[in-house]
């Protein structure tokens, strides 16, 4: 852990600013690269370099753009907008940093007009997604082949570790919450969640190519998923579900005529799925900006102060920013499981079978 944390500290020093006169300080944002590193955009940015003559140079991966405009398609790279610094067949790549990053139309002379394209752009996030699918199946699949030369003997490496986790949604979420006569016919459903949004939590705290996109930290991707649990819970659920949202069982009948009740019940179940996208963005987004927050404290005071005091500053800062790290993988795995245990739950009260106690009071 020394080593590891010696090398952060040696990287931030070497990146650091050797100049700290008043000028650099107004240039440098800290809210803007912060949440620049926690929002979506149309590159893969990687580092910034110095060059010979002191102009800043950016290093990113450039990814395809995909615009509709008035019926014509217009696909190309984004490097075609040099980071924003130059339009491109009537286009041009405004925002990002603490502005949301899109792409507007502009005229021959470069004026912006009111109209915007509409982007099916991959963006950052959505290649990140893509690596990640990937990387999963990868993973499924050499657990499966570990199966297939090993058959009828304990698991080993990445096979013990899948199994692991596995058997964990099965038994200690899938069966509890569904119930042993509807579990297996949602099972492939909460695997496929819990390992997606672990392991994309995992993906956005390592800070190189390929992973380091804050992919459950965008709004759309939790929604995504929140409505696609809303919909597999509504779908499955059975008439004892329905009944008990509008004839709510042991509620006063003046309630139920009024109609109160009907209408709380009805909300919830719209509020549910909110709930979920929610949680899950919040928690790994507040994540990221901490261990940002305390990155960036670092460069404040070096661009106030010098380089000196930045880089005494960075070993307490370094530190903290390790602590946090370390929590975010158990925040991960909690928000995984959480969102995950919370479907099943919802599930499983929409497949719930009326016993005879119930129907008894109902009478």
């Amino acid at each position: 852990m020394k080593r590891y944390i010696s090398l952060i500290f040696a990287a931030l020093l070497a990146f650091m600013p050797l100049r700290a006169d008043a000028e650099e300080a107004e240039q440098f944002n800290p809210g803007a690269m912060i949440i620049g590193h926690v929002t979506d955009a149309h590159s893969w940015h990687l580092f910034d370099y110095y060059g010979s003559d002191g102009t800043e140079h950016a290093v990113a991966i450039p990814l395809p753009v995909i615009l509709l405009n008035d019926g014509h398609l217009d696909v190309f790279m984004s490097s075609k907008f040099h980071h924003g610094h130059a339009d491109y067949k009537g286009y041009r790549l405004v925002g990002g940093g603490a502005e949301k990053e899109e792409v507007v139309c502009v005229d021959e002379s470069g004026a912006v007009l009111d109209k915007k394209p509409l982007d099916f752009s991959i963006t950052k996030t959505s290649a990140a997604i893509m690596i990640a699918v990937v990387l999963l199946i990868v993973i499924v699949l050499v657990a499966k082949n570990g199966y297939k030369r090993r058959p009828n003997q304990s698991p080993k490496g990445l096979q013990s570790l899948v199994e692991m986790l596995v058997v964990f949604v099965r038994d200690s979420i899938a069966k509890p919450m569904i119930g042993e006569k509807h579990y297996e016919k949602y099972l492939p459903y909460l695997l496929t969640l819990f390992f997606f949004i672990f392991f994309c939590n995992i993906l956005g705290l390592i800070p190189f190519f390929p992973a380091g996109a804050n992919i459950t930290g965008n709004i759309a991707v939790t929604a995504t998923l929140a409505i696609i649990t809303f919909l597999i819970t509504n779908i499955s659920g059975n008439r004892h579900y329905w009944v008990d949202i509008f004839n709510t069982p042991g509620v006063p009948a003046w309630l139920k005529i009024f109609p109160l009740m009907p209408v709380v019940e009805l909300v919830g179940v719209f509020t549910k799925p909110i709930v979920l996208m929610v949680r899950l963005f919040a928690n790994m987004t507040a994540g990221h900006i901490v261990i940002l927050g305390f990155i960036v404290i670092i460069f404040i005071l070096s661009n106030l102060f010098g380089t000196a005091v930045g880089g005494a500053v960075s070993v307490v800062s370094v530190f903290f920013a390790v602590f946090i790290s370390l929590l975010e993988c158990l925040v991960a795995y909690i928000q995984a499981f959480v969102f995950t245990m919370l479907t099943a739950l919802y599930i499983g009260m929409a497949v719930a079978e009326p016993n005879h106690g119930d129907a008894t009071a109902a009478e």
